[in-house]
């Protein structure tokens, strides 16, 4: 086990859970249809990668070198990636211009696809053995 991996699967979880239900509850009018359903994707994104976390904290098949590699990689994509959606989407009610940050966004989500690539890289060596 890996209790890293768990206590920020966890973290990652709960966060997005709260956030889902702020957005469901307390930003529905707020803020435009497009905005909302942006918010969504970076929850949606945020909790599929705390399950990845909290399955990946229960093995311990990945070497030391590439499980912190895909630690970092996950949890920096999920900040970057959800973290500037967040704030791409509620810049309106806090009169806030957060464009200069978009370029965040994809930089988050080469990281979440870096970490994918790195875990399926370890599977056909596992597959090898």
């Amino acid at each position: 086990m890996n209790r890293r991996f768990l206590i920020a699967g966890a973290m990652f979880g709960l966060t997005a859970v709260i956030l889902g239900a702020f957005a469901a509850h307390g930003l529905k009018g707020a803020i435009s249809a497009e905005s909302l359903n942006s918010f969504e994707t970076g929850v949606r994104f945020q909790m599929y990668h705390a399950f990845l976390l909290l399955i990946l904290g229960g093995y311990n098949f990945l070497s030391p070198k590439n499980i912190n590699w895909i630690f970092y990689l996950i949890c920096s994509g999920i900040l970057l990636f959800s973290g500037s959606i967040y704030l791409l989407s509620t810049g309106t009610i806090f009169s806030i211009n957060f464009k200069p940050i978009a370029l965040l966004t994809p930089l988050g989500g080469s990281l979440l696809i870096i970490g994918w690539i790195i875990l399926l890289l370890n599977f056909i060596k596992l597959k090898k053995k």
